[in-house]
């Protein structure tokens, strides 16, 4: 007997090929008949008629930063919501796990280096994540039958230093024996399912004591040494991030990401391509490690998002201001002294100069000050101000728009919250973005979902991108859409019986009303532990989610099941090799 038999959707099977109408019986978490309509033998237990419905598989997210919030969020909202049924965690060099079971004082450096580097508010990860393991697996086991998506996670880089350099991994290179010592334990973790190797060289990325993170201090050897031990375990992988991923690769960059995926002999993602007209240069530049690599028996894959995430700014609050070049020594400075700074016309200047610098790389593109967009305001001097753009205040008060803007800020104390409008929004852009997907080595993704919750949300990019290939620019067809959201990621990551609409493979399904599909606006709320902030998005048009045959999602309401797997490599994922 069949567990659940879906009826009469429009089934879009995730290998690109044409959408067809079938009843579609889930049995063992597995999908186990499709059917014509009407054809399915088998009694079911329950059913639905999904007439004038869409079918797919579940979407998967190839990076997310999910490592904490599953364990007070075991939904992981609000990724699921929209579709997506098995998230890549463990990203940038970043994880939980391991830590060295003789220093507690570990677990606090690892909670304030999350909370700075990646946004996660350090009261939810305080309160909301028990801390309770020491090795990757423990880790691992702590989420393991608690989760209602599929995750795996990647092994961070700096985690790895830290438990075996201590306070040494932040600056300090790595004796003969502290490598040796490195490379058992990342092998410990991927022997216990760790999905590879992840790292970051990039130089936003500081610790809570403002550093530069612990991988960041790593020479090529030792990343290569850690590469080499990837090729060593099954259905492994590699992330990094370097400074240009932000812009453009130097060459030493493009040199470290080819050498580390051919001696990994696996394939490397690296995020995020960002895509835009007015810098027609950026994505033949950032292609071309993808063509080295192929050269030498590699393979580089680029993350590139489908949508404009919108990003909520602050002068406030630790935000992507921060890291424009020069900006983090104003920004960081107590409030009183920081209004202060701001509002001197040189200081303004200096700022203004290094915003537009060849440095500042991509984060060029948040100094068009002029096009914000005023969002919350708190000061009686602010009323009436929200929803309007600053060039058309500035001109009304005869002012300069950076000018403008720090003023409107400082009547809030600065706790004004700022929307600048996107600069890559032109038909240009969206063409080469369109011209892009098509590379093979390029895929969707790059939402850092569960990261930087209060400053964007880029969760929801996979129902905007489908509602936009249905009713919007329709840059690709919903075929192609849904293959580039399910199958290719799957296949990236070797995901054994996943992505596609297949009989036997696991029933990770989502169902949607191809009329209504659609994100609804970020919106602030306050759900998180300590009553901490973060930006959510409702799911509209999505009828339903089923992980591994269980319904998760109804109607953009979690069920209350828990039925996600911890996936691990070599049992869920199998190798993907680039030889």
């Amino acid at each position: 007997m069949l567990d659940h038999l879906i009826k009469g959707a429009t089934v879009v099977d995730g290998t690109g090929a044409p959408a067809y109408t079938a009843d579609v019986g889930i049995r063992g978490g597995r999908i186990a008949v499709i059917a014509e309509p009407g054809a399915a033998a088998e009694e079911a237990r329950s059913s639905e008629d999904a007439r004038g419905r869409v079918l797919a598989p579940g979407f998967v997210d190839p990076h997310t930063h999910y490592d904490a919030q599953l364990f007070w969020d075991p939904y992981a909202t609000p990724s699921l919501n929209h579709g997506v049924t098995t998230v890549a965690g463990g990203n940038c060099g970043f994880t939980l796990a391991p830590l060295h079971p003789d220093r507690p004082e570990d677990a606090d450096y690892t909670r304030r280096m999350m909370s700075k580097v990646e946004g996660m508010s350090l009261v939810a990860l305080e309160e909301g994540a028990p801390w309770s393991w020491s090795s990757f697996g423990e880790y691992l086991d702590a989420l393991e039958g608690r989760v209602a998506v599929n995750a795996g996670f990647m092994v961070g880089h700096c985690a790895l230093r830290r438990y075996v350099m201590g306070a040494d991994a932040v600056g300090g290179q790595p004796t003969g024996e502290q490598l040796d010592a490195m490379l058992r334990l990342f092998h410990d973790a991927m022997d216990a399912g760790a999905w590879g190797l992840s790292t970051t060289q990039s130089s936003t990325h500081s610790d809570g004591d403002g550093q530069p993170v612990a991988s960041r201090h790593a020479k090529p050897a030792e990343l290569l040494a850690l590469s080499r031990a990837v090729a060593e375990h099954e259905g492994t992988q590699l992330e990094a991030i370097v400074a240009g991923c932000l812009d453009q690769f130097s060459d030493d960059e493009i040199d470290l990401f080819v050498e580390m995926s051919a001696a990994a002999g696996r394939p490397l993602n690296w995020n995020v391509l960002t895509i835009d007209a007015a810098v027609p240069e950026r994505v033949p530049r950032q292609l071309v490690a993808s063509e080295r690599a192929r050269e030498a028996g590699g393979r580089i894959v680029a993350l590139t998002m489908p949508i404009l995430t919108p990003m909520n700014m602050s002068l406030g609050t630790f935000c992507a201001l921060n890291l424009i070049p020069g900006w983090g020594d104003v920004l960081g400075l107590p409030v009183p002294e920081r209004i202060a700074r701001l509002r001197d016309p040189d200081v303004r200047g200096e700022m203004l100069r290094r915003a537009d610098s060849k440095e500042a790389g991509v984060f060029r593109r948040l100094a068009h000050f002029d096009r914000y967009v005023i969002g919350d305001t708190y000061s009686k001097e602010n009323e009436g101000l929200t929803g309007r753009v600053v060039a058309d205040i500035a001109a009304e008060r005869g002012q300069e728009a950076f000018q403008c803007l720090v003023e409107i800020c400082a009547n809030d104390d600065l706790r004004t919250v700022l929307w600048p409008m996107p600069s890559d929004n032109d038909p240009d852009s969206w063409a080469l973005r369109q011209e892009t997907w098509q590379h093979e080595d390029v895929m969707l993704g790059g939402s850092d979902a569960g990261a930087h919750l209060d400053r964007m949300c880029g969760a929801p990019y996979t129902t905007r991108f489908i509602g936009d290939c249905l009713r919007g620019r329709k840059l690709v067809g919903l075929e192609e859409a849904v293959k580039m959201l399910t199958d290719d990621p799957a296949q990236l990551f070797g995901l054994r019986e996943r992505g596609r609409i297949e009989e036997g493979f696991h029933a990770d399904l989502v169902l949607f009303d191809p009329e209504r599909i659609d994100a609804g606006k970020a919106t602030l709320v306050h759900d998180l532990p300590g009553d901490s902030p973060r930006l959510d998005s409702k799911a509209i048009g999505i009828n339903a989610v089923w992980v591994n045959g269980v319904e998760a999602i109804r109607e953009d309401r979690v069920t209350g099941a828990t039925p996600g797997t911890v996936l691990r490599s070599g049992r869920d994922t199998r190798t993907v090799s680039t030889k």
